[in-house]
């Protein structure tokens, strides 16, 4: 017989209603408490740290033996590029090779953690998954002109450190518990990166699916559960409850995108709010009047598809003045008036007689009250709030029922407790209350989900396969233990990330090298982690790995995207135009930016080889690394044949590949005399064609 437990809600018209989970909804992994395993005593005088242990005692359960240790060239490479997305320099590679201390590799690590780039690198996996853009998709894929803030934003946060718990929670609600932290309230975009269509009319069924959006998003990110498939109905596989998806989506029930917002500590704000209060009552039956004057003429004449198109229901809230208007009234108006243009400044031309002369009397009047009014704090742009402190009801499609914010019921199943904040914030504190629940320390999913988003960074696959998905068509965890051990390590570390990428990278799991034979044949999908993962280069490492190898790479941080084809800059800093995406980048995998990412396919195609072989942009990174090798080397094509190779793969040719090298250069010399510099280059393109620099090992 199936064990149920019954979960009672008491609901706000006072009715009782039972849910009932079964035993085995109650006994999934992902929902039980992060319990710190004991580390294993396998693994001997291979094992360097704990890591080691768990997957030492896997494999002996399997028969299976680790690889032998990279070579350091390999190990250079593969770390560089994993912690900074760029190939090491080499400069790099020869600092590393000299130094014959025992904590040689430890160092580098340490150097790279501590690197600029390394914020620049980590950055492409988490925007990856926000969706980050700088355009709104759909046809017009306008662009975003304040967007690139939060990139900024999230690099400095990598670079900093900042706790994984803290950087989660400005996210969600930067705006209600930092209000004078301008990186807080950038740290809001988070929830702007949905979407947006300008011309759609039916503004009320948009913001209904951009709150979706917000909530499936937040469920895969942070709780790598997919909530989205109970949004019609309660899910098919797991417990989570379609009251469950609205009671989370009713947390992001009162936002509100936001053009601009003050920056100030509540002190700030509340001195604030208590000058323009008592302004705003003094002036309050002048503003009322123009108001009514100045609408009247503003929306006779709007820009756009203009605001006739909208339904009746719409036009009245527009109509409303906005301290007139609930929450939701305000966050349809404010929509819909992004879809057409008032031209304010043509009110004096447009205005007539009597009602003009009024119009001046009124704005007279209202300037004498010019000293009361306060002075506007600093603004950020491009973020959100709430609409106001009383939040639009949160109902469920069809039934009716109003719901209250609140958690996975097979978690948490009672109401969230929310504690509105201080007066000046205008603010209902629910995403504050959200927040809040993600980074408890005992929310069995938060930890768990990102320091498994780093392993399959590191190691090609995550402990549980699917990172987004901790859910029943989610594979189960090679290494449960382990998964909780690290989920463990990292909350006592102060939520650190990296110091849980440098637990990673200095086991003796991730230096492995990339061939065991008895793992191959016994494991080919490595599921046991019996060496290393070759893996291919992302879309980005590509690009900056070609212009890194030119030496043509622009190292400038921060500010706002370039077009990437025409900027040599990393390729983190481009305008990411959802419509619009760069040749070489797309090509190579690049994401649509329009829904969540957790994992890249990986793709080969003969367009990539093409790409490669016969693009213009390809063949002048080629040039430029020839005219590089000529400078540094003149007249000596030994060393600029083994020069390539170091700069391409972080490897000296071999012999017989130098000779073949040297042999190609005269052989082209022979039949074509040209240059050598134009042998050279060929010679170039083709090592940027070959796979030892497509593929980290």
């Amino acid at each position: 017989m199936i064990q149920r437990l019954a979960i009672l809600w008491v609901l706000l018209d006072g009715s009782v209603l039972a849910v009932e989970f079964t035993q085995a909804d109650r006994d999934w992994w992902a929902f039980q408490p992060v319990r710190q395993a004991a580390v294993p005593d396998a693994g001997g005088d291979w094992a360097i740290n704990e890591i080691d242990h768990f997957i030492a005692r896997r494999l002996a359960a399997q028969e299976l033996s680790p690889a032998t240790a990279a070579d350091r060239r390999t190990l250079i490479r593969r770390v560089c590029l994993d912690l900074t997305g760029l190939p090491p320099a080499p400069e790099q590679i020869a600092e590393f090779l000299d130094d014959d201390s025992p904590d040689a590799y430890e160092r580098l690590v340490d150097r790279l953690l501590d690197s600029p780039r390394y914020g620049e690198g980590q950055a492409t996996f988490w925007l990856d998954l926000v969706r980050y853009a700088d355009s709104d998709g759909y046809k017009s894929d306008h662009y975003r002109p304040e967007a690139w803030r939060y990139r900024d934003y999230v690099i400095r946060s990598f670079n900093t450190d900042k706790p994984y718990d803290r950087f989660v929670s400005e996210q969600l609600a930067g705006d209600e518990i930092d209000p004078g932290n301008r990186d807080a309230l950038i740290a809001t975009m988070f929830l702007r990166h949905w979407i947006y269509e300008y011309n759609q009319r039916d503004v009320e069924t948009q913001w209904n699916d951009i709150l979706a959006d917000v909530t499936n998003v937040t469920g895969d990110v942070f709780l790598g559960m997919g909530l989205q498939c109970a949004r019609c109905h309660d899910h098919k596989f797991d417990p989570i409850l379609q009251r469950d998806y609205y009671r989370m989506k009713a947390f992001f029930a009162p936002l509100l995108p936001r053009d601009s917002m003050p920056v100030g500590t509540v002190p700030q704000r509340t001195e604030f709010f208590r000058q323009h209060k008592a302004w705003a009552a003094a002036t309050g039956d002048i503003r009322k009047q123009l108001h009514a004057i100045e609408q009247l003429a503003l929306l006779k004449n709007t820009t756009g598809e203009g605001f006739n198109k909208f339904i009746d229901k719409i036009k009245a809230m527009i109509r409303k003045r906005p301290q007139d208007r609930t929450a939701y009234e305000r966050q349809i108006a404010e929509l819909s008036e992004r879809q057409f243009g008032v031209e304010p400044e043509k009110l004096p031309e447009r205005l007539k007689g009597a009602t003009r002369e009024e119009w001046e009397q009124l704005r007279a009047e209202l300037k004498t009250f010019e000293e009361q009014k306060p002075k506007p704090l600093p603004q950020v742009k491009f973020v959100v709030s709430d609409a106001g402190p009383v939040a639009p009801a949160t109902r469920i499609p069809k039934k009716g029922d109003v719901v209250e914010p609140g958690f996975l019921s097979i978690l948490d199943p009672g109401s969230a407790r929310i504690t509105p904040p201080r007066a000046a914030l205008q603010s209902t504190g629910r995403r504050t209350a959200l927040a809040q629940w993600i980074t408890r320390p005992d929310n069995p999913l938060t930890s768990r989900v990102m320091v498994n988003r780093l392993w399959q960074q590191h190691f090609g696959r995550g402990l549980a396969a699917n990172v987004s998905d901790f859910g029943k068509l989610g594979e189960l965890p090679t290494h449960p233990e382990l998964l909780d051990w690290l989920a463990a390590r990292f909350v006592a570390n102060d939520w650190s990330l990296k110091k849980m990428h440098r637990l990673m990278v200095t086991s003796a799991t991730y230096r492995q090298a990339a061939a065991n034979e008895q793992s191959e044949r016994i494991d080919p999908a490595n599921t046991w982690f019996a060496r290393t993962a070759i893996q291919r280069l992302s879309a980005e490492q590509v690009r900056d790995g070609l212009l890194a190898l030119s030496g043509e790479l622009d190292l400038k941080s921060g500010g706002e995207g370039v077009v990437a084809d025409k900027s040599n800059r990393r390729a983190i800093y481009r305008k990411v135009m959802r419509n619009n995406p760069d040749e070489v980048m797309h090509t190579f995998d690049m994401p649509d930016h329009i829904s969540h990412m957790p994992q890249r396919n990986v793709t080969t195609t003969a367009t990539q080889s093409l790409l490669l072989l016969n693009s213009e942009w390809t063949r002048k990174r080629a040039a430029a690394l020839a005219k590089r090798l000529a400078k540094r080397h003149p007249g000596n094509a030994e060393a600029q044949i083994t020069d390539a190779h170091e700069l391409a793969f972080g490897q000296a040719p071999l012999p017989s590949q130098l000779n073949d090298a040297l042999a190609f250069l005269d052989a082209c010399g022979a039949a074509n005399k040209p240059s050598g510099l134009a042998a050279l280059t060929e010679y170039c393109h083709v090592l940027m064609n070959a796979n030892a620099f497509l593929y980290v090992d």
